[in-house]
Order: structure tokens, then sequence, then C-alpha cells
């Protein structure tokens, strides 16, 4: 579909610039130099007592000191299940500000999240899944480091920016709304026993009790208030009234959900655990979900829901309404919003977008291989590596054993689940053209129009930087649908078109990507950081 844009505007894409900390095209060296010489036993206390404390270190990385940095071990799975092994290669949070408050990375990044690579043999699960992400909604960016501990080479790790007050400040404009890490906290194991048992951090709502949540979601901002927008964000998604749209960034929940299912991404809110995205509320009072954790996407988490373990022809075919059509699931994100009619069409558009844009066409397969050919012999001389260089080499292509555990090969994953998606009853169905979108000042209106074979089409528009879009029905003239809106100064906005079967969104990548028109206005394509 060639897609026509008002010649007045200009192509652009508003992103962050390259911070040198995070390009995945260069492996920075990182030194940690601890006092103690019983470092190891000390973190691994910390861990398994508070999560909280640190310990005090020097940190060297690009040819710059900086001293009394906070360390600590971070992780779950990838914490106890290596620890216990007795491996060396465990995951740390590196906090540059723990004492100098205003200590940073040049780019001013304050905290180093370092993961161990645990349960991807590929090792680029991560990179690849947050470099996808990133396309279609905010995530964070993702490379490697070859750490060094009093001098001694501890291995290649995985960098994961953090979702912190720089991140938020840069993808929403402002860090100081209601912040909250969805993942039960399992150190604070604070609880009312008259709370309801609740499925982790599935945004069910368990009353007005605040200590009811307190077990499934971590505060990271410092106001009691943020616990009832909380409870008021999950009273509307239960209740799925309009105040849903304004309290929650829906669009973005469904590409989140998308992503998850495309990917088979199941250590996530879709999953068993559901858990490893955070929340945050904009200036406007409406919450965004933030993907997070993302090394053992591809399926390489095999849980779906209380049941077994997933087949890996089940991980293939695992179908894109899961959960929505379990009546008994406790997933009240896809229950709750997929219920809508235009809802569940945009969630399948976006389902159709991810494949179409980064799978059918083999993308993600070059993209990896050339990640694993950057990485080989960094990988083949990483003595503390969890899993055998012959694992690297083959867990692109086929199946291999952790023990008794099996990651599924990359791309044995998604060329049969690109194959089942295609054929699938609800994203085979033709979706509606939409084409020669364009907006015109005249008379104090907005004068919206675009060419469409849909039975409905609709325009999504907002006049500020963050908050909901409001939803119009637009008008069929002739080949043409129209609508006005009054003038407003500068308007950003997309348009979705819808048949019986299958929905269509203009731009295809909204509302991460939209259209601009107004005052001062130079471009018509932006990208929503």
């Amino acid at each position: 579909m060639r897609l026509f844009l008002p010649a007045l505007f200009l192509l652009f894409t508003v992103s962050l610039a390259a911070q040198d900390l995070y390009d995945l095209s260069a492996v920075q060296d990182v030194y940690l130099y601890f006092e103690q010489d019983d470092w190891e036993h000390t973190l691994d206390s910390f861990k398994r007592h508070t999560d909280k404390e640190r310990l005090l270190a020097k940190l060297v990385i690009r040819g710059k000191t900086y001293d009394s940095v906070g360390v600590r071990y971070k992780g779950n799975s990838s914490f106890f299940s290596t620890s216990k092994s007795e491996e060396q290669k465990l995951p740390f949070n590196i906090k540059i500000d723990h004492i100098k408050k205003k200590q940073a990375t040049p780019e001013g990044y304050e905290t180093l999240k370092l993961s161990n690579v645990f349960r991807d043999p590929s090792f680029v699960r991560e990179a690849l899944s947050y470099e996808i992400a990133r396309e279609y909604m905010a995530a964070p960016r993702c490379n490697f480091v070859r750490l060094y501990i009093n001098d001694e080479y501890w291995g290649l790790y995985n960098n994961s920016q953090s979702i912190d007050s720089k991140f938020l400040a840069a993808n929403f404009g402002k860090s100081k709304g209601a912040f909250f890490k969805c993942d039960p906290p399992d150190w604070d194991k604070t609880k009312s026993g008259n709370c309801p048992k609740g499925d982790k951090s599935s945004l069910e709502y368990l009353g007005e009790n605040i200590n009811c949540y307190r077990q499934f979601y971590e505060l990271k901002s410092d106001t009691v208030i943020a616990w009832k927008a909380l409870i008021e964000l999950t009273q509307a998604i239960a209740q799925h009234d309009q105040s849903l749209y304004q309290l929650l960034n829906v669009d973005e929940t469904l590409w989140m959900l998308a992503f998850n299912n495309v990917l088979v991404n199941l250590d996530s809110y879709t999953g068993r655990l559901c858990h490893n995205y955070y929340l945050y509320e904009d200036s406007s009072g409406q919450f965004h979900p933030i993907i997070w954790d993302l090394n053992m996407s591809f399926g390489g988490f095999r849980y779906l829901d209380s049941r077994g373990s997933l087949e890996n022809e089940e991980l293939q075919e695992l179908s894109p309404l899961a959960h929505y059509t379990n009546a008994k699931s406790q997933r009240p994100l896809i229950r709750h919003l997929l219920r809508d009619e235009l809802n569940r069409k945009i969630y399948l558009a976006h389902v159709r977008t991810i494949v179409e844009e980064q799978f059918s066409n083999h993308k993600y397969q070059k993209r990896a291989e050339a990640l694993q050919q950057q990485l080989d012999e960094l990988v083949k001389s990483d003595q503390h590596k969890l899993y055998s260089y012959e694992d690297f080499q083959r867990n692109m292509d086929s199946t291999v054993f952790i023990g008794k555990y099996p990651i599924i090969g990359i791309t044995e994953l998604m060329e049969a689940r690109v194959a089942y998606l295609k054929k699938h009853p609800l994203l085979s169905k033709a979706a509606p053209t939409i084409s020669e979108a364009n907006a015109e000042i005249k008379d104090e209106q907005i004068h919206f129009s675009c060419t469409s074979d849909g039975t409905k089409v609709w325009l999504f528009y907002r006049s500020a930087t963050n908050g909901a879009f409001q939803r119009v029905a637009m008008e069929k003239q002739e080949d043409n649908w129209q609508t006005t809106v009054p003038e407003q100064g500068t308007l950003q906005y997309y348009f979705v078109a819808e048949n019986e079967k299958a929905a269509q969104l203009l731009p295809r990548r909204a509302a991460h990507e939209f259209l601009v028109v107004g005052e001062g206005s130079k471009e018509d394509l932006r990208t929503g950081e």
C-alpha cells in the first residue's frame, strides 16, 4: 500500500539520539573493583535477605572512573537458579549515583543492569526482542558488555537500559507520576487476611485495601496516592467503562499484548507468572505499560497458565487469542480489552503488522544471525557462560536442552509460527485498505479525509503530547471518508478503517507513530516516544 501524505509537510521521525552506552554495534568493557575479598558472599547474603542493600565498589567504563557505586545481585530465576547450580556468572544491578547523587554517565544514565543471559543459549533473545519492541512501543535499549571484576574476566553480559526517571522523562515528558514495577516483590510479604486471592500482577481488582496490592506490585515512586491510582485503574479494567480509556493507554497495551503473543514471550503479563512489565502514570493521569525482561522471549519460557509446560508445537501454534477464549483466565487486560470488537480488530491488526514487518520477510533472522556473528568469538572465550559454545551455535535453529529443560530454536519457533498465524482464520481475512490521508485547516476547522474501502473509518486525535486519543466516526462521501474537528493548535492523529472481519491503521504503527497537523507543524509523521 502506498501512503500519500500532504505535500506541505516533510517526513520526520522523532527518536532518542543514539547513546554510546547502549550502542548495539559496540561491546563495552565494564570494570568493577571491590575492596572486600568476600564480596560474592556479601552480595549473596544481601540478595537473599533484603534485595535492597548494596555493596560499595569502584566502576570503570569507557575510561571514566565512578567511585562509591552501589552493587547488588538482581533477578529472580536468573539469580536463584544460577546460584543454586554454583555458577559464578550472576546478574548485577549497579547504581552509579548510590552515594554521589549527581554521579552518572556522560549521557545521564545512573544505573547499569547486567544480565547473565539466563535460559538463552543463543545469547540474542533479549537484544533482538527489545530492538523489535522499540518499533511499536516505548522499550529499553540493549546491548552487550564484557564484565571484569577485580581485573578478572567475568564474562559476556547483556546490558539493558534501566526503566527509571531518565527513561520516563525521555519517553513520556516527565517522571514524577505513579510508577510501579509489576512483579511480585518476594521480599515484601505484606498482606491483609481479607484479600482476594488474585493472580500476581494481572491488574485484577482486589478491593480498596492497599495491602492487597502490595504483594503483587512494587511502588517505585514516593507517593501513597499512587496506590489509589492503581486501584482506580484495576476497577476501570474490571468494569470496562469509558474511564478506562482515560486511565490506560489502551493502544500501547494492545501493542504489548500483540508483541508478547507473536514472539511467544510468556515470561510476561501473558504467561503463567504474569509479570515483567512496569506501569507509569503520565501528567494527564494515563497509565502506560512498559515491557521488561525479554531474555526468555521466543519461547524460552513454556508456561501459559497453571497447566504444564507447552510442547514445541504448542508454542508454534499459540492462539492469537490465548486467554481471551478461556472463561477461567485471570488476565483482565486481555479478556476485557479484547471483548470490545474494535479493540480486538486493532489488536489483530497489530499482530499482522509485527508478523509482516519483522518475520514474513525474515528480517528477524538476518538480524539475529548478524548479532550471533558479532558475538561469536566473545561467547567462545567466555569461560563463565552458562551454556556451551555448541549450544550457542545450535540454538538459533534447533532446540537445545538445559538439563531436562528444552529451549526451542528461534527460527525453529518462528518459521512454523508465522505459517500458522498467516493461515489463522482471524488473521487471514482481508483487511480494508486505507490511503490518501489529508488534513487541512480552513475556517477555524480541521478537515480530515482519507480513502478506504472499509465499512467504518475512525479518526483518533489528541492535542497533547500525552493523554488519551479521542475517537470520532468519519462520514463516507463518495470514495472519501471525512470529518472535522475545531482547530485547537497542533493535533496528533491517525486513522482506523474496519470491515466485518478486520481493521487497518494509518500509520500502521499507530499510535507509536502518528500524523501531525496544526500550528508550527513541519512534519506529518512522527514517532511517539
